[in-house]
């Protein structure tokens, strides 16, 4: 029961992440980049794209031995209900400051929530579960700034917007899930 507690509390901590992310304005995560410019480019909604998308990198990090659980099914819906909500009360900061610290709390709360719900040990999400299947041989750290860059090289060439955050969390989400991981017990995974 408590790592279902733990993967539901780190998919709400990483929902708030991503409705901050978007509130502020500043770009958004790869992963989200990656599945916006596939839909602009294909004109099917965004929901059904991010549906392709997930299964398709479900489905390669499971080739790779990364099986799906609970939490890859947990993980999209709590989130996407988490960032709808939020952002219907979310008022969008006016002025470049307050976006700016709405985006270094977003990018708290995206590696809180990401390391937690890996933590609880129940499966990764679409994003997550590519990454963790290729460490080894390339750590979580680095593997997990590839398919964030990746994805929004990808979603960039195919009409989406990218911007300051999309570039932070390509740098930064990936070696601070790592470093929550090691500081803190409770986030440490298996390998």
């Amino acid at each position: 029961m408590t790592r279902a507690i733990q993967l539901v509390a780190a998919c709400v901590v990483l929902g708030l992440g991503i409705a901050f992310l978007l509130d502020a304005s500043l770009g958004s995560d790869g992963y989200s980049t990656l599945v916006n410019g596939l839909s602009l480019s294909t004109g099917w909604p965004f929901w059904a794209m991010n549906i392709l998308v997930g299964a398709t990198l479900v489905v390669m990090a499971w080739t790779k031995g990364t099986r799906p659980g609970p939490g890859t099914v947990v993980q999209p819906l709590v989130v996407g209900v988490v960032v709808s909500g939020t952002l219907a009360v979310l008022p969008g900061p006016e002025g470049l400051v307050p976006r700016v610290g709405e985006l270094a709390m977003a990018l708290v709360l995206l590696a809180m929530g990401v390391a937690g719900y890996l933590a609880s040990h129940t499966g990764a999400g679409p994003a997550e579960a590519v990454a963790v299947a290729w460490d080894p041989p390339i750590p979580f750290r680095w593997s997990y700034s590839l398919v964030q860059g990746g994805g929004a090289l990808t979603g960039w060439l195919f009409g989406a917007a990218v911007g300051p955050g999309t570039f932070l969390v390509i740098l930064l989400l990936g070696p601070a899930v790592d470093l929550l991981r090691h500081l803190i017990p409770a986030m440490e995974r298996a390998s």
